[in-house]
């Protein structure tokens, strides 16, 4: 996955002189350093960077990070593992950094090549001879903030923390941000598991339903499982639905003991006549289910079909969906995972949405754009699983090359006669 970040994260110690008139703020800046963490396949933990407390993670492949001051940064991660193209274009930036003088590091995530580089030459010629030698699933950082090219390989994790100069100032940006032009509309965005209330996520229930529909959203997910006498009910699982409610018996409950409990001992659960009720006295309402493999069996239940959205999770379910008139949303496995032209597959069984994580779009970027072109909406979840990469993240750097997310909080304003502010 291809990720772009420019941050500054400068840590601030004012000293406050006194001066006739007024005050003056002289500003001292801390020395800074970076925490490179690179974990490979076989570590099963997300490889990540860390400076002035900022985190980011990484997908799989390799990450450039190119530092332009000792407090800011920009970095990239590209798929050398999925595509041939991406390893030449990381090649390219990295004969680039060489050349201006760049101070930057790599760390790799996963598995950043299948068997051995095609170009390990070229790395080799560049300087870079462990990465050129680096195995599939191995982890690897190097970085240059001494000077001279460092690097270290392991099998499992290679964790280093090394300073940044004082005196960086490059000016050279590599990574350029996109920015995507898009229309808002309250249907770019999804209340996932009925959207937050009172700082709770997850709860599926009717009082968050009818919280964030107050806020603006109009399209709501809710998680859709059975009870043990194959009852569908609005939980995200039975083990956290447990938890939430205090309780302690066999799961999955029945329906009658799933409808004694509340959430948090305030909030009210959801069955399917709580479900059928709440959508008739909000018609405007749309709900995305979530969890269910047979969309008839839901949609013969639902209130109206016509304002149901099924995310689906295998081809046969889409297709079946698509026969009933059932509006079908294909999840990210079973897209990846279509052999041939994805987008006549799509257009011939009338999907008209996708949900994926937002974690693999960059890395996606040529489908994203010609699913959009195809005029498919794109939702993405994973919204506020990464740290900064929160529903304002999404908005200002990712929509427009999706079409939407699956938020948790409304943060959006939706003015009638102009744009969202």
């Amino acid at each position: 996955m291809t990720s772009y970040a420019i941050n500054t994260l400068t840590k601030l110690l004012l000293s406050f002189l006194l001066l006739q008139g007024g005050v003056q703020i002289a500003i001292a800046q801390q020395p800074s350093s970076v925490a490179l963490n690179s974990y490979s396949f076989n570590a099963k933990q997300r490889s990540h960077f860390t400076i002035a407390g900022q985190k980011e993670a990484v997908q799989r492949g390799l990450t450039l990070l190119h530092f332009n001051t000792p407090s800011t940064y920009e970095f990239r991660t590209y798929d050398t593992y999925g595509s041939d193209e991406e390893l030449t274009a990381a090649l390219e930036t990295m004969r680039n950094m060489k050349k201006n003088g760049a101070v930057f590091a790599i760390l790799a995530h996963d598995s950043a090549t299948k068997g051995a580089f095609k170009q390990s030459k070229a790395l080799t010629e560049m300087g870079f001879s462990q990465l050129a030698s680096l195995k599939g699933r191995q982890a690897y950082v190097m970085h240059n903030l001494k000077g001279e090219i460092y690097e270290q390989v392991d099998d499992v994790k290679v964790t280093l923390t090394v300073p940044i100069t004082n005196d960086l100032n490059d000016g050279h940006i590599y990574f350029p941000k996109e920015k995507y032009e898009f229309e808002p509309s309250a249907d770019r965005y999804i209340a996932h598991a009925g959207g937050v209330i009172d700082g709770h996520a997850y709860t599926n229930c009717k009082e968050a339903l009818d919280r964030n529909y107050a806020k603006g959203f109009r399209l709501f997910e809710l998680d859709i499982i059975k009870t043990s006498d194959g009852k569908m009910v609005a939980a995200h699982d039975w083990k956290m639905w447990s938890r939430f409610t205090d309780y302690s018996g066999p799961l999955p409950p029945t329906l009658e003991e799933f409808k004694k409990h509340t959430i948090y001992g305030d909030y009210t659960t959801l069955d399917m006549q709580g479900i059928n009720d709440w959508f008739k006295a909000h018609p405007d309402a749309i709900l995305v289910t979530d969890k269910l493999p047979d969309p008839l069996a839901f949609a013969e239940k639902f209130i109206d079909k016509n304002r149901l959205v099924m995310e689906l999770f295998s081809e046969m379910a889409i297709e079946e969906a698509s026969r009933n008139g059932i509006k079908p949303m294909i999840s990210q496995t079973p897209l990846l995972k279509l052999k041939g032209d994805k987008l006549n597959y799509l257009a011939v069984n009338n999907v008209k949405y996708v949900a994926v994580s937002r974690r693999i779009i960059q890395q996606q970027k040529k489908l994203m754009l010609q699913l959009r072109d195809a005029g498919i909406k794109v939702y993405v979840y994973n919204v506020n699983f990464d740290p900064g990469k929160d529903e304002r993240y999404v908005y200002d750097n990712e929509l427009g090359l999706v079409y939407g997310m699956y938020a948790d909080n409304w943060v959006f304003d939706l003015p009638e006669d102009g744009p969202l502010k």
